[in-house]
């Protein structure tokens, strides 16, 4: 057979047996969702969980994760410390095992742990193989022990390299550049808001994050402590702290039912949203799962049972919903589950049938007490419901009214849209335009085949203040559901939304680069944040950037996204005219077209929600009536000039 012959064989030999750490690098997003920015940070939650299982099996009560001048990682535990004696079936330390074997590790042995954090539970192993360099420092026994590794290959056996009267792990790791698709540079806050929330949700635990990259204004690096006594309580208060209390104690429970350790924490106030927040072993369940379902169903049962008993609802002329239950509604529901079944697209809705009715029991019980022990809360919430009930009826003839004019139901498209001839939605977009002078400028400007323009006139409702109904009859709103194709509302669930006939898959918000455009941009995302959240967790929101300015010089031109790209234009061109762009109209169709819409040149930002909690907190602070909080929040960022959530 020839050597060209040879190439094309298919035989036994052809066939990779891709060891453990091998089939990591390979396909790396299989056990970190992505190569990107959210698979480089989730290396540092991998890490971290191990100490939190420590934490949670009552061995540590201290964690710290530092930030390297370097971007490596370190984080360190006072734990008993990872085992390094002989293990019997590998012939190597254990320390070993647990770095370089997927698989291996406590966590995989009911004895030693009864609970393990972490998503997919495959552990420090999966960092060590994609990071370029790591080293583990084990203080255990009176001694330190330590081995480091290269792309997961132990560079020599582990070793005794000091003496110690401390314990725990400390491993330090720098993630791959031939793995991730990104810079390797670590988001301070997003890791510290995942640190604050590991605090909350595993209470008095200290845990510290420090950044060696940044210092203060007195000369110190950054830091930040997290310590929680109460836990989830807490965590709501935290999470409620720019919304008006409806009720001053926080409702909660904490205990085990049918085996399952069950925390739940829950507070209502004046707003007409729902914010319930899920975890499975620390991990943000942001689909939802079995335990969700079991609180909404004691939620609403034993809220009902107390409201018919009491007769507070005699005089109401039609039914209440589970819906009028949740409005204004904050919670967090927390289980621990020892053997987890993740389903949904992206394997964070729970599965686990048991939980259901653990869940269920356990927000039973708590409610009862709370409404017999606080009958004046209790008659308070009630009426709320009863408010929640009648705008309910009001926003259903609202919502009847969109879906009347949606797609779906042959009521045609908005008559300010501008759609384009192709029919296939994943090449499609959707510009959604501040104002109709740019929307003209944009409509011109555009490729007709794959790109819709919407204008949308002026500031749109700020969704966080109004009742449901209100948004239901805003014009805009109507145009955007209209436009899209979606259909809303199910009796289950008011808000639940369809996206089966999504017009578009990329819908992209262009708002002029000034104060009021980043104000409409701000009231748009709110917007999808609270009624059309699945898009933004599908991916499917983006952010135009629009240039800020224009530099000439002769023939020469150069478009800049900032001040700095502006400076370093006009020391290249040696001097030069600048042109400052302070609206969308300001631009003719070309020149939009090249720097804003061309997808061959144009800077765009792809909208994720990396911590559920902490967006719905966000918005909740910029949107809502507080004004203090939300003051000093543009105080803090004003430098950033955008919000990353």
């Amino acid at each position: 057979m020839s050597d060209e012959n040879k190439k094309h064989d298919y035989s036994a030999d052809s066939i990779q047996a891709l060891e453990g750490m091998e089939h990591v690098r390979m396909r790396p997003s299989m056990y970190i969702g992505d190569v990107g920015v959210r698979g480089l940070h989730h290396l540092v939650y991998e890490v971290v969980d191990n100490s939190i299982d420590e934490a949670m099996a009552g061995h540590c009560d201290t964690i710290s994760v530092i930030i390297n001048e370097d971007n490596s990682i370190t984080v360190r535990d006072n734990g008993r410390g990872i085992p390094v004696g002989l293990h019997k079936k590998e012939g190597v330390s254990a320390l070993e095992v647990v770095m370089t074997k997927i698989g291996a590790g406590g966590k995989f042995d009911k004895d030693s742990y009864k609970v393990s954090g972490g998503l997919h539970g495959v552990g420090v192993s999966v960092v060590n193989a994609l990071s370029k360099h790591l080293k583990a420092t084990v203080y255990r026994d009176g001694k330190v022990w330590q081995q480091e590794y290269e792309r997961g290959k132990p560079l020599y056996p582990v070793k005794v390299v000091g003496e110690t009267d401390q314990r725990g792990t400390e491993v330090t790791f720098m993630p791959d550049d031939e793995i991730f698709q990104t810079e390797i540079d670590f988001n301070y806050e997003t890791l510290s808001t995942r640190m604050r929330e590991l605090s909350f949700l595993n209470q008095r635990i200290k845990i510290s994050i420090e950044d060696k990259r940044r210092k203060d204004d007195e000369g110190n690096f950054i830091r930040e402590d997290f310590f929680s006594e109460e836990g989830l309580p807490e965590f709501v208060k935290y999470l409620d702290a720019t919304r008006e209390p409806l009720i001053q104690k926080v409702i909660s429970i904490e205990g085990e039912k049918n085996g399952i350790p069950v925390e739940v924490a829950m507070v209502y106030n004046t707003s007409y949203a729902e914010n319930l927040h899920s975890y499975v072993n620390n991990i943000n369940t942001h689909e939802g799962g079995t335990h969700l379902s079991g609180f909404r169903r004691g939620l609403t049962h034993t809220l009902k049972k107390y409201a018919e008993t009491s007769g507070l609802l005699k005089n109401l002329k039609f039914s209440i919903s589970g819906d009028d239950f949740r409005e204004g509604l904050t919670a967090i529901i927390s289980v621990k589950v020892a053997e987890p079944q993740f389903e949904g697209q992206t394997k964070t809705k729970l599965g686990n049938r048991e939980v259901s009715a653990a869940v269920s029991q356990a927000v039973s019980e708590m409610l009862t007490d709370y409404l017999e022990e606080n009958p004046n809360d209790a008659k308070t919430i009630v009426q709320k419901v009863i408010l929640a009930a009648q705008a309910r009826h009001a926003a259903s003839k609202a919502r009847e009214m969109v879906q009347r004019k949606t797609v779906m139901s042959g009521g045609g498209l908005p008559g300010k849209l501008s759609d384009c001839a192709w029919s296939e939605p994943e090449k499609c977009e959707l510009f959604l335009v501040e104002g109709d002078s740019a929307g003209g400028t944009a409509k011109q400007g555009r490729d007709r085949n794959f790109q819709a323009i919407l204008p949308l006139r002026g500031k749109i409702l700020n969704v966080e203040k109004a009742m449901q109904h209100k948004a239901f009859e805003n014009e805009e709103i109507k145009n955007m559901y209209t436009a899209l194709g979606v259909s809303i509302g199910t009796e289950e669930d008011q808000r639940a939304l369809n996206v089966s006939k999504l017009r578009y898959h990329k819908i992209v918000i262009m708002c002029d680069a000034d104060v009021d455009g980043s104000h409409i941009e701000t009231l748009i995302l709110t917007f999808f944040f609270r009624y059309m959240r699945e898009l933004v967790e599908n991916g499917n929101i983006y952010v135009a950037a629009p240039p800020l300015y224009l530099v000439k010089k002769g023939k020469k031109r150069k478009y800049a996204w900032n001040d700095e790209e502006r400076d370093a234009i006009v020391k290249e061109f040696g001097g030069g005219t600048i042109q400052r762009y302070k609206g969308l109209g300001e631009m003719n169709a070309e020149q939009l077209w090249d720097t804003t819409m061309n997808p061959q040149h144009r800077t765009m930002y792809r909208v994720t929600i990396e911590n559920g909690a902490e967006a719905d907190r966000v918005f909740s602070m910029l949107m809502g009536d507080e004004v203090p909080p939300r003051r000093k929040f543009i105080e803090d960022n004003a430098t950033y000039a955008n919000i990353d959530i």
